[in-house]
């Protein structure tokens, strides 16, 4: 558990990049209420400490020869007891094929591990994918021979599944918005409203991503992804797609909701819909203990 110490560096670091990248695009804290946490923790002895890790995204576009709009995302948690421990971050873009993306976040892991133990780190971290990223892009284009333009086309096509929670989802209007954006971003899975509200869309990553740009910036409690698989497809024909899909469309699920407001549903039932669809290990990731 972080130290009231670590709590202040945490909170100090985050005003400073907050400063630095005013805008959401360039900086966005992903669960606001973890952030909440952190600064009553680092502003009072008498405060708890938080029960979970700050999660924030930064952008990064990189200077790539020929390539005019490439944009990386730095996915990041801080450890409780960051910056003692190095933070964690993973780094995506829509140009790297699977093989590139793991190179290229085991070397920035290795370069975390050599060089930020014991102080704040993140704009060093962004400033080293900044400078090294467009090497990562270069290689990808050479073995492809072919200009930037066409290299989207090259790539392996990325099969995404995101598992998001929410502390809740009541309002009948954003109850509305996940079903008809999932529907024109052709992405199937489903929405569990109530208390706690749970949502999962699979498709192309371009459309789940886009998808959550739009789900995140309605008016929450909290919400934040505790999940995200992809899978690189090869050749990325729709019929590939449709065989990695487990869910046929996306469709509002409520599981014999009862409670005072009729607010809350049966996760018992929940459980046995995921067995069914093969993906019962997401209980657990949910609400830390195994389902039955």
């Amino acid at each position: 558990m972080a130290s009231r110490e670590e709590a202040e560096v945490q909170v100090s670091e985050l005003e400073l990049l907050s400063s630095m990248f005013p805008r959401q695009e360039e900086f966005l804290v992903t669960d606001p209420l973890a952030l909440a946490e952190l600064q009553l923790a680092a502003g009072s002895e008498a405060a708890e400490m938080p029960s979970s890790k700050v999660q924030f995204t930064l952008s990064v576009k990189p200077e790539v020869p020929g390539a005019s709009m490439v944009e990386f995302s730095m996915v990041c948690a801080l450890p409780f007891k960051y910056p003692t421990v190095p933070p964690e971050i993973t780094v995506r873009s829509p140009l790297l094929s699977r093989s590139q993306q793991i190179q290229l976040n085991s070397d920035l892991k290795t370069y975390l591990m050599q060089n930020c133990s014991g102080e704040p780190c993140m704009l060093s971290a962004r400033e080293w994918v900044k400078d090294h990223a467009s090497a990562y892009i270069d290689r990808e284009l050479s073995s492809s021979s072919v200009m930037t333009s066409n290299a989207s086309q090259s790539e392996d096509v990325i099969f995404t599944r995101l598992w998001i929670y929410s502390h809740h989802i009541y309002n009948k209007q954003k109850r509305k918005n996940i079903i008809e954006w999932a529907k024109e971003l052709s992405l199937s899975g489903f929405s569990m409203p109530g208390k706690p509200g749970v949502v999962c869309v699979e498709g192309l990553q371009s459309n789940c991503e886009e998808f959550w740009s739009r789900v995140r910036r309605l008016t929450w409690k909290r919400i934040l992804i505790r999940h995200r698989e992809d899978v690189s497809l090869e050749g990325g024909g729709d019929a590939e797609i449709q065989k990695q899909r487990k869910f046929s469309t996306l469709e509002e699920k409520c599981f014999d909701a009862h409670g005072p407001r009729g607010n809350h549903m049966d996760l018992g039932q929940l459980y046995q819909f995921l067995e069914q669809k093969g993906c019962a290990d997401i209980f657990q990731m949910y609400f830390g203990v195994e389902g039955h």
